[in-house]
């Protein structure tokens, strides 16, 4: 029984984690195929794996779904290829928090409470020590940060029109938006490394990725969400910039300064807040917090 209960807990502690391992294994490409390629990789790989797990192709798909799973699959696809860009030249952690800007600000958009103001003074708070703003003890790279804020805005239209395919199985949704997201972001990762990408040692690695950074995740997170309401399953999930930020320093030696750390305190705690007083008008999808 004890297990049970903290089953869910360890599932998405499980996700969370293998993310973060598979996203610092990633940057490790970079040298060899770049971020587009490293992208390309990883997203193509993630796409062939989740259709060999669910074969949507059992489930009927109307014409509606098809254009909402389209803009879905667009926007994931997007938002990966950005994230990976913003790596380059800003640390994981801070990546992930300026990131998480996009969900959050959609959380915030669909209640009107007037603790959400809190919540929101928190994220600004945060983005403020983030961002080159003169701020921060830390200054980051103009081009990154742009990079990481539109893979927030991405995040955020992903949350979107993955809500309009909620009603579809999880599974079915996921294998066919990634294959999309892989159909947007293998072009450019061919532009960008070309027969690189066919070297054997490299496409193992990137399958390897691809099975940490998003098979097993989507299956933990899926375990999760049957147990717990969405407001906690948000609330766990807020953890994500700081295991980033843990992981960017034990395998990247990627070091930030205590007004980074801080920031990033803040962001999580603006996205716990907004998770635990959030309406239920707007249930929040399984599809809506998975693969980054």
């Amino acid at each position: 029984m004890r297990f049970a209960n903290t089953f869910p807990f360890l599932a998405v502690l499980g996700s969370v984690t293998a993310l973060g391992i598979g996203t610092s294994f990633a940057k490790q490409l970079f040298p060899l195929v770049g971020s587009l390629g490293t992208t390309a990789l990883r997203v193509g790989f993630s796409a062939l794996l989740l259709l060999a797990l669910w074969r949507p192709w059992r489930w009927p798909l109307s014409r509606p779904d098809a254009l909402s799973l389209l803009r879905y699959g667009v926007a994931l696809g997007f938002m990966n290829l950005l994230f990976y860009m913003s790596l380059r030249t800003i640390p994981f952690g801070v990546a992930v928090a300026i990131e998480f800007s996009g969900p959050l600000t959609v959380a915030l958009l669909s209640s009107r409470k007037p603790i959400d103001f809190v919540w929101l003074g928190l994220a600004v708070a945060g983005l403020g020590l983030l961002l080159p703003l003169g701020l921060g003890a830390a200054p980051l790279d103009p081009e990154g940060v742009i990079y990481a804020l539109a893979a927030a805005v991405c995040w955020g239209a992903y949350i979107v029109f993955g809500k309009r395919v909620g009603h579809l199985h999880a599974g079915h949704s996921v294998a066919l938006g990634l294959s999309v997201a892989a159909l947007t972001v293998v072009p450019f990762g061919i532009w960008q490394a070309g027969s690189a990408l066919l070297d054997p040692h490299v496409l193992l690695f990137g399958l390897g990725v691809a099975a940490v950074s998003s098979a097993l995740p989507i299956s933990l997170e899926m375990m999760a969400l049957k147990r717990l309401p969405p407001e906690a399953f948000g609330i766990l999930t807020s953890m994500e910039p700081a295991v980033a930020a843990l992981l960017g320093l034990l395998m990247l030696d990627e070091r930030l300064s205590v007004l980074q750390w801080l920031a990033i305190v803040c962001v999580m705690l603006a996205a716990a807040g907004s998770s635990l007083t959030a309406r239920r008008v707007l249930p929040q999808s399984p599809p809506a917090e998975v693969v980054m």
